[in-house]
């Protein structure tokens, strides 16, 4: 349950729409760079958007709606 609220409290420092990097997605779901990107790979989190060459990205609302999918997890 507390980190439901953990989880709620940051989505306020998202943006309304748009994209959000690596730094800001770690901001809000705690966990580290390397899990992250395994839960990438495997499906578990967002798939991310080249938006250059050197430059990725996710969506906005597909990072909410995985903070809104974690949080019931929590609660179950």
């Amino acid at each position: 349950m507390v980190q439901k609220l953990q989880y709620n409290a940051n989505q306020a420092s998202l943006p309304a729409e748009g994209y959000v990097r690596l730094p800001q997605v770690l901001a809000v779901i705690p966990v580290s760079k390397s899990a992250w990107w395994a839960g990438v790979k495997s499906g578990r989190y967002p798939r991310a958007v080249k938006l250059s060459a050197k430059t990725t990205a996710w969506k906005i609302s597909d990072i909410r709606r995985l903070i809104d999918d974690l949080a019931k997890v929590k609660e179950a």
